[in-house]
């Protein structure tokens, strides 16, 4: 499993990449497309480039339509905030735009998004809609300890999930006594809570498996569950007797992975009521260009120009703020002092 789980690994929503090649710009297993609007202006880093938004389950893609090369992949996860402000666009003038602020590796970048189709609110609508359905489906995504995951010692099933085996004593062994409880393997994931204490329980998608093994321990054998680097690197171990019992869970968890690793199931649901193109006919063909670059720092410049202020040389003058009684430097058009302190306290 550890090196299928390293393939698979998951970065198309936990990542913000500038010019990546064209096969990271194809959907991945399990990633869907959602909507997507072929008059969409890159007002940020590529104003009056006229090119295609596509939203998919995980993310958002622009790319350029005459340099598909010059394109960009949004992670949900990494989007702090979406809205619509002014912009001042080449093709359009000055109009309302998508201003999407992102964070990433400690990186604040922001992306403007003019829709050159006047009167069509669908760039706001699609991104903010599937956005939100990401946000409320984190559970099919990320490990999560202590969790409201059982009501009446009952696994609470995501709307897709189905339980497929239900193990009852299962000791967890992260302590010296170890802790005994059960087991729910569903399409979708492995959860364990604890038999006295339900919300002592951990939910592992098969997503961040990286590896499930048996191995000797103080406690006899055992098995062991290791997730990703990016799901906290967790080595997790558990005891089911007796062995004869412990290896068909085992088989029976590296099946389902299988099954799931082939087409994953990340929970985003939602249905644009214009009917979309297939996806072959929105896919990206184009051919590499047969050149060298020889300067090291080119592949920087792609993402300068979308850093958050990126574009600041020097300080505002000075104002006045009447609520915090004290002067500040001015604040740029389209934001308000409630909506920094909300970026800055996220």
């Amino acid at each position: 499993m550890d090196s299928a789980s390293e393939t698979n690994k998951l970065w198309q929503d936990r990542d913000v990449r500038f010019d990546v090649p064209l096969s990271h710009m194809k959907m991945r297993p399990g990633e869907r497309l959602i909507d997507h609007l072929d008059s969409i202006e890159d007002t940020k880093g590529n104003n009056g480039e006229r090119g295609r938004l596509m939203v998919t389950n995980l993310r958002i893609i622009w790319h350029s339509k005459i340099f598909p090369q010059i394109n960009l992949s949004i992670g949900f996860s990494c989007i702090i905030d979406v809205t619509t402000r002014t912009a001042k666009s080449k093709l359009r003038g000055t109009t309302e735009a998508l201003y999407i602020l992102t964070r990433c590796n400690n990186t604040r970048f922001e992306f403007i998004f003019t829709n050159l189709v006047t009167g069509n609110p669908r760039l706001y609508t699609s991104v903010l809609a599937v956005m939100r359905a990401y946000e409320t489906t984190k559970m099919y995504r990320d490990l999560k300890l202590r969790g409201a995951l059982i009501a009446n010692k009952t696994l609470r099933l995501l709307p897709l999930e189905e339980v497929y085996d239900k193990v009852n004593g299962v000791w967890n062994l992260s302590s010296d006594q170890g802790n005994l409880g059960t087991f729910y393997i569903t399409n979708v994931r492995l959860v364990w809570h604890a038999e006295i204490n339900e919300t002592f329980n951990v939910s592992i998608p098969y997503i961040q498996m990286r590896a499930v093994k048996i191995r000797d321990s103080k406690f006899g054998t055992a098995l062991v569950i290791e997730s990703l680097k990016n799901a906290g690197g967790y080595v997790l171990g558990f005891r089911i007797d007796p062995v004869e019992k412990l290896n068909e869970v085992m088989k029976e968890i590296h099946s389902l992975y299988r099954v799931y690793s082939a087409n994953p199931i990340f929970g985003v649901q939602y249905q644009v009521e214009d009917r979309l193109e297939p996806l072959d006919q929105v896919t990206v063909q184009y051919e590499e260009d047969d050149i060298e670059i020889t300067d090291d720092n080119a592949s920087s410049d792609a993402f300068v120009a979308y850093y958050a202020d990126g574009n600041k040389e020097e300080d505002s003058e000075p104002v006045f703020c009447e609520q915090l009684g004290l002067a500040i430097e001015g604040i740029k058009e389209g934001f308000t002092l409630e909506s920094l302190w909300e970026v800055t306290g996220i």
